[in-house]
Formats: C-alpha cells, structure tokens, sequence
C-alpha cells in the first residue's frame, strides 16, 4: 500500500512540463480520452492533448473512438505530461513505440488540432493533408464537420 502511495506522491510532486511515465491502457471513453494504468496500480483519466476529436454523438464520433482504440487499447503508451484539463483529466501526447498517437489521429482525419490548446503547429498541417485527401471525417459531406467545440457550444445553448 505504501508502495502505491509514494508512486501516486512521485507522479503528483512532478512539474507537469517535465513529467513522462508509462502505463498500460485498460478502457476507452471516447476518441480523444482513455484511462490507463502504471506497472505500481495507479489509475489515470487521459486526455489527447492539442487535438479534439468528434464527441460520441456526433458523426464520426464512434469511428474516432475505434480508431484511438485501433492504436492503443490494451497497449502499453508513454505520456508525455502536458497539464490537466477542467475535468482533473491528465492532459499529455501519447506515444506508442515510434508513434505519435495525437499526430496519428489528425493525419488520420479522425481528430482536428485543438486551436485553442495548440503549442504543436505542425499538427495543423496534418490536418490540412487529412482534409485534402478527405481521410475520416473529412469524408464526410460539410454539414457534418462540426468542430467539437462548436457541436459543445450549441449543446450547451440549447439547454
């Protein structure tokens, strides 16, 4: 119990621009958040960070989920510590092997770049080729490329 204790202490006393661990991915919620696990049993709720994926009820929202899970369910990740969001979720690039799991998903057309969280331009670029060769949701026909962050907004103004 000890054990677990001091690793929680370790990863929590870390400054989060410095902070890169590993851990098994054991559930998916959506396309751009996963939970995880270290080798000691500490839990963690990740977000992708500088990237947005369509939420769950939007077009193309499931198929965002299937393609972050495709890359990383039951996978062993690294993270590279970028913050916490407003929803205490670790916010971090996601690295499996030699593969950037947050570049992946945009050159992958199943994820924007996050413009509002966005430190990585080049994932702009990706995006703009995903868009181009209409990979993902960039298949699919304009009035179903809402951003999530628009599709959020008018969900909550129509409370």
């Amino acid at each position: 119990m000890l054990r677990y204790l001091l690793a929680a202490l370790l990863i929590t006393a870390m400054p989060a621009s410095a902070e890169s661990f590993d851990c098994r991915v054991i559930g998916i919620a959506d396309g751009n958040t996963f939970s995880c696990r270290t080798n000691v049993g500490e839990r963690f709720r990740v977000r992708l960070a500088e990237i947005d994926t369509p939420e769950l009820k939007q077009p193309y929202g499931s198929q965002a989920r299937q393609a972050l899970s495709d890359h990383i369910f039951g996978k062993n990740v690294t993270l590279v510590v970028k913050g916490r969001d407003d929803l205490g979720r670790t916010l971090a690039r996601v690295g499996v092997g030699n593969i950037d799991v947050n570049s992946e998903m945009v050159r992958s057309g199943a994820a924007w770049a996050y413009r509002g969280h966005l430190d990585d331009r080049s994932l702009l670029n990706l995006e703009a080729v995903a868009r181009e060769f209409r990979r993902g949701l960039w298949s699919l026909h304009k009035t179903e490329q809402q951003p999530p962050w628009e599709w959020r907004e008018q969900m909550r103004q129509s409370r």
